[in-house]
């Protein structure tokens, strides 16, 4: 049984199906309507803390036979990553990061400024560098979570949206969750609930410092199609990033504090950070500079104490397992966590290393 219908959930169901096993997912509201929805759609893996970047590669291998596996377009491109450097403070993180990600798999190209003018024109014409990781792009996250889903319901798994949890016990034979759709057993549990998996966590014993808020995104009108690469910056700040669609609307988000989550659950967009995002946009892509925006939301994202996720098997309760908290980075990460828990939880390990995420660094 999976508490959680956003990417992590779906994901690990269908993996799970694809082993055989019979799966439940419950989500309190609609599939992949949390924090999948919100996200940007960035699939990188530069600047990740790297004892990641093993499931960050396991995912990468995935995220090209998706429509092969789901049916469905899920909008994967992998179109390259481009990450700008605009002062010698980020310069010198790029070059840290570039040298330890060596030994992890991972190797940027670096771009001097006239490699950037003749391969990317128009991008970054600030920057004094850019580090570059063709193998990277991005996807539709609005496809991604549905897509999953429907293919779990394929393979035999159940699902029950609008299902409110009320009540979760272990049992002799392993755990009940009561709902507002009915009751439901099974002999092992995991926790995808993303912002809300701290609460199933506590239920059980287990405690996890997190904080809740929202980024600010938004998208421009349809414009002539002319940025290829997803388009990020190095920096000690939270920086700006874009990437273009193939219909032509350029998606952006980031350069602004995130906002707070509301008594709903969500955070809303503050309309007020709009003029100081697209400032920092414009660096990247000077000639959004008159594009017209049409759309801007928000959502609710986890953001545990330590900026790392919470993955594996509980450490208070036997036959509960973890895959929560990914901290605003977890979209690359899906297909890979849904595969790595389904292993996990068929067969006891994981060839992916998961220890660094283990739910026991917050035990006393």
């Amino acid at each position: 049984m999976i508490l959680g219908g956003g990417l992590m959930g779906t994901a690990t169901a269908y993996f799970l199906t694809r082993r055989g096993v019979r799966v439940t997912l419950i989500e309190r509201g609609c599939v992949g309507a949390g924090a999948t929805v919100a996200s940007f759609g960035n699939i990188r893996r530069s600047g990740r803390y790297l004892p990641q970047m093993p499931l960050a590669n396991r995912s990468l291998g995935l995220w090209p036979r998706l429509e092969n596996w789901l049916g469905t377009d899920v909008e994967f491109r992998a179109t390259g990553h481009l990450r700008l450097i605009f002062d010698h403070d980020g310069l010198g993180m790029m070059q840290q990061f570039r040298k330890e990600a060596l030994d992890w798999g991972l190797e940027l190209e670096v771009l001097e400024p006239r490699d950037i003018r003749k391969r990317f024109p128009g991008l970054g014409p600030g920057a004094i560098a850019a580090s570059f990781s063709p193998e990277d792009g991005s996807a539709n996250p609005r496809l991604i979570a549905p897509a999953f889903a429907m293919a779990a319901l394929r393979g035999g798994a159940t699902i029950h949206e609008q299902a409110h949890v009320s009540d979760m016990n272990k049992t002799a034979s392993g755990f009940e969750v009561v709902t507002s759709v009915g009751t439901f057993s099974a002999d092992t549990l995991l926790n995808c609930a993303g912002a809300w998996g701290p609460d199933i966590a506590r239920h059980f014993g287990e405690e996890v410092p997190i904080t809740l808020a929202g980024p600010q995104m938004g998208v421009t009108e349809p414009l002539p199609h002319r940025i290829l690469p997803v388009v990020g910056v190095w920096s000690k700040q939270h920086g700006a990033y874009l990437r273009q669609v193939e219909r032509g609307n350029v998606v952006f988000g980031g350069a602004v504090a995130r906002t707070q989550v509301g008594a709903d659950g969500f955070a809303k967009v503050d309309p007020h950070n709009l003029s100081n995002q697209l400032h920092e946009v414009v660096k990247l892509a000077p000639a959004l500079r008159q594009a017209t925006v049409i759309r801007q939301w928000s959502g609710v994202e986890g953001y545990v104490q330590d900026m790392l996720p919470v993955m594996g098997p509980s450490g208070t309760t036997e036959g509960l397992f973890h895959a929560f908290g990914f901290c605003g980075h977890g979209f690359q990460l899906g297909p890979g966590v849904g595969d790595a828990m389904a292993e996990l939880i068929t067969t006891g390990a994981c060839a992916t290393p998961l220890a660094p995420f283990d739910i026991a660094r917050f035990s006393p």
